[in-house]
């Protein structure tokens, strides 16, 4: 259905807020594993069961005719998928025409250098890179891949291409937490914002979460020794909350779903590489837009189906602070659901 027909109402959830921002997950898969993201022996999807790329662009474009501004592309690792240039010259048609605001992408930078040029000529023009160290051998442990050259690789070719390029830092008590402020100080001086976020309980994995959780009000406090906290009302449709260091003049964000809830302004919904629709981030309720998506080439039950999952957005996720030896509040991980 052509995004210039009939129009939909936009998407507001139960709470009275307007649904305008959403990650796509491209793919599950990842060519890092992450202690805290997922299992070192990670069992991936079948290929046949995500959705291919003409599936994505029909379905973004379902998102874009309900209202929505900003467009993710995520992962796993985004920059992995087959053909996701395609996929994002694709959506650029929305960036020219004005109907979306932004598309943008979250990587591990891996790739970047080799896409950096390509991202900018679509109309991208800033990403997210997760980055948990800027020690060699930390970073090694934490990826469980020595690849950290290269995603400095990447990161250094996104900025000359003309991506503004973010940091995104999990903090983990035992292996960056002595580090973050460094990591805050080399940020900050190549003028890319940084996010702190705690570590998640989604998925199981080898090692008890409990063990790295690191507070982010503690951190904060830490931080504020060093540098005076500026606060900043900024929203970028994101968990973050943002603060201006004022020795540095940079931005940094806190994203803190276990020691500080942050869902009260949540505007955002999560959608899986296969059509999984998921409301909150930290809740199992889910509706399926696969199935709608490949009954009709007609949108009508697309549409439907996204109208019932905004209906069931709830007011806030599940987490809960870490106790040792418990389950995980979600069981799927951080690269089904897109990081």
């Amino acid at each position: 259905m052509a995004l210039d027909a009939q129009p939909i109402p936009s998407l507001v959830d139960p709470f009275g807020r307007t649904i305008d921002y959403v990650r796509v997950s491209v793919t599950d898969r990842c060519n890092l594993r992450c202690i805290y993201c997922m299992s070192e022996q990670m069992q991936f999807l079948p290929k046949q069961e995500l959705l291919t790329l003409e599936e994505l662009d029909r379905l973004c474009s379902a998102f874009v005719r309900r209202g929505v501004r900003h467009l993710r592309l995520t992962g796993g690792e985004p920059l992995v998928r087959r053909g996701i240039m395609d996929l994002v010259r694709a959506l650029s048609r929305y960036l020219n025409s004005g109907a979306l605001d932004e598309l943008t992408l979250t990587t591990n930078g891996v790739r970047l250098a080799q896409y950096a040029d390509d991202l900018a000529a679509a109309g991208v023009r800033r990403v997210n890179v997760s980055l948990d160290s800027l020690d060699r051998a930390t970073f090694a442990r934490i990826a469980r891949g020595d690849f950290l050259d290269r995603v400095l690789e990447g990161i250094a070719a996104a900025k000359v291409a003309g991506l503004r390029v973010k940091i995104n830092t999990v903090a983990l008590k035992h292996d960056n937490a002595a580090e973050l402020a460094d990591m805050i100080r080399w940020a900050h001086a190549g003028g890319m914002d940084i996010t702190l976020i705690e570590t998640m309980p989604l998925g199981l994995i080898e090692e008890d979460r409990t063990d790295q959780f690191l507070s982010l009000a503690e951190v904060r406090r830490d931080l504020e020794s060093i540098w005076t906290l500026q606060e900043l009302s900024d929203r970028t449709g994101g968990p973050a909350r943002y603060v201006r260091l004022a020795e540095t003049g940079g931005r940094l964000g806190f994203i803190t779903p276990l020691s500080h809830n942050f869902c009260a302004s949540c505007r955002r919904v999560r959608v899986t590489c296969t059509g999984t629709l998921y409301m909150c981030l930290g809740q199992d309720s889910a509706v399926d837009l696969r199935e709608p998506l490949r009954a009709s080439r007609d949108d009508t039950l697309l549409d439907a189906a996204i109208t019932r999952a905004i209906a069931l957005k709830p007011k806030a996720h599940d987490f809960a602070l870490p106790v040792r030896g418990a389950a995980p509040a979600v069981a799927r991980h951080m690269s089904v659901t897109g990081g």
